[in-house]
């Protein structure tokens, strides 16, 4: 499995109803969040795309996305997920933006990552 570096942080918003996802090598990531100090003076304080271990514009998912997609045996490509790994505090602009292009690549199958909510 590929690691990959972080070059924004996010702390995942909070949610009651969680599933599990069930096989990680059909499941591809984007990250959304501020830079991390070391990419700040760089980049700004603004939020940030990161796909593997690059930052990316929004109209870069879809190529990412197809590209991924070929990665994959032909009998798994239509099972892909993606899972978006956006901060709590991310605009709902830049969530809708990034599945517009989702939607372009015909990437339909999306999750977005959270943590267990431990209280009402």
């Amino acid at each position: 499995m590929k690691e990959v570096t972080y070059k924004v942080q996010f702390r995942n918003p909070q949610a009651t109803e969680l599933t599990k996802l069930e096989k990680k090598s059909l499941v591809r990531y984007i990250y959304v969040g501020t830079p991390t100090a070391e990419f700040r003076k760089q980049y700004g304080a603004e939020t940030r795309i990161q796909l593997d271990d690059a930052f990316a514009e929004t109209k870069e998912i879809g190529e990412y996305i197809i590209n991924e997609r070929s990665s994959m045996k032909e009998s798994e490509q239509g099972l892909m997920t993606v899972s978006i790994k956006a901060d709590k505090d991310t605009k709902m602009g830049v969530i809708a933006d990034i599945k517009q292009e989702l939607r372009r690549a015909y990437a339909l199958k999306i999750s977005y990552a959270a943590t267990q909510r431990t209280s009402y």
